[in-house]
């Protein structure tokens, strides 16, 4: 199974409703599709959004990383020798995580398909259905309430609150919430970079004298303060998530060297793809920190390869994979089916795509 070529296009979805968090507001997917095709006729798909806000990476860059530097690696290699192709790939260029995850999941989908069995399988089997949570965008206390009974009303059981835009209306929110919802629904917060450390100590402090029962919190500081994330670790009793601050398998060692945090994100765009996010969850076995999987606003095509990763993998506890259930339609044939809350996967080769609808490749 040699790669013959890696061609790309575009999908643009719109979401039900802006998306809003502490960096940004967001209307719409606008991703890029990888396409690779081999010589025997099986295509494989991948996917990449634009977060510069949080990778760095663009759309002109995504297109730019695989077509003048990823694409002429690859092409001619075989399928077969995956290691020596995912070498190539890391090494085709610094940074640029997302085109290579785009890249990297595509290789994945022929590698499954190379070996007729669905990629879960491939890397462990631990399950086929997963539950993820359902994000709450930042918006005043009523709104995020009544979003929440919404979310709750459609059969979830964990919310993912976005916060850090104001602390102390941050607080308000999350009793709106907690009160609005009950005490059987799980709350875990995202405050996305933006507290600083000890402001984020006070409003967590908060937090758990009002009682607000929150599971965890999601990137409270700003990226690259490691010593602020574990200041906010050590001096409060909510479990910390550390999520920007790990794009790759060496920021997860030495963010649980640290022990500056208690759980560890898997996005496939910070890591470059599935092949780094293993090191991730080998290492976060070795320590003992368990896992989240999450996405950035991408619809199904990576989303489908997360929830492989998830599946296959026991140390992957906690799952925020609500993309495509954000999206308003879907045009992707196959992968993994989301239904709400419950993300099921069946025993199609590699991650069972069959075609994305609209995209126009060059």
């Amino acid at each position: 199974m040699k790669i013959t070529d890696i061609k790309l296009g575009r999908i643009s979805v719109p979401l039900k409703k802006p998306f809003k968090t502490a960096l940004r507001t967001v209307t719409s997917v606008e991703d890029v599709i990888v396409k690779i095709t081999t010589d025997c006729g099986a295509v494989g798909y991948g996917e990449a959004p634009p977060t510069g806000v949080i990778t760095g990476d663009t759309t002109g860059a995504i297109i730019g990383a695989i077509g003048d530097h990823i694409r002429k690696h690859l092409i001619g290699m075989d399928v077969e020798n995956f290691e020596e192709i995912m070498l190539k790939l890391d090494s085709s260029l610094v940074k640029n995580t997302s085109a290579k995850a785009a890249i990297d999941i595509a290789l994945y989908d022929l590698y499954g398909q190379l070996y007729n069995a669905p990629v879960y399988k491939l890397l462990g089997g631990y399950r086929k259905e997963i539950i993820t949570d359902i994000t709450i965008s930042v918006n005043d206390p009523e709104q995020m309430a009544k979003d929440s009974i919404e979310a709750v009303s459609l059969g979830y059981n964990t919310l993912k609150i976005k916060v850090g835009k104001d602390a102390s209306t941050d607080l308000e929110r999350m009793k709106a919430i907690r009160k609005a919802v009950g005490y059987d629904i799980k709350l875990r917060i995202d405050a996305n970079q933006g507290w600083k450390p000890k402001e984020a100590v006070n409003t967590l402090r908060k937090m758990e004298d009002a009682g607000l029962d929150i599971e965890f919190v999601e990137q409270p500081v700003i990226a690259h303060d490691f010593e602020g994330l574990k200041l906010v670790s050590d001096n409060v009793s909510i479990p910390v998530l550390a999520d920007e601050s790990v794009f790759s398998p060496m920021d997860a060692i030495k963010i649980m060297q640290m022990r500056a945090a208690d759980l560890v994100n898997i996005k496939l765009m910070k890591t470059g793809g599935i092949h780094n996010a293993l090191k991730i969850c080998s290492a976060a076995e070795v320590y003992g920190v368990e896992c989240m999987i999450g996405c950035m606003l991408e619809a199904k095509v990576s989303v489908t390869a997360a929830v492989h990763l998830a599946a296959a993998k026991s140390i992957i506890t906690k799952i925020d994979l609500d993309g495509p259930v954000l999206c308003s339609e879907d045009p992707v044939v196959g992968g993994a089916v989301f239904n709400e809350y419950k993300i099921t996967l069946n025993n199609d080769p590699g991650f069972g795509f069959k075609d994305i609808h609209g995209v126009i490749y060059k």
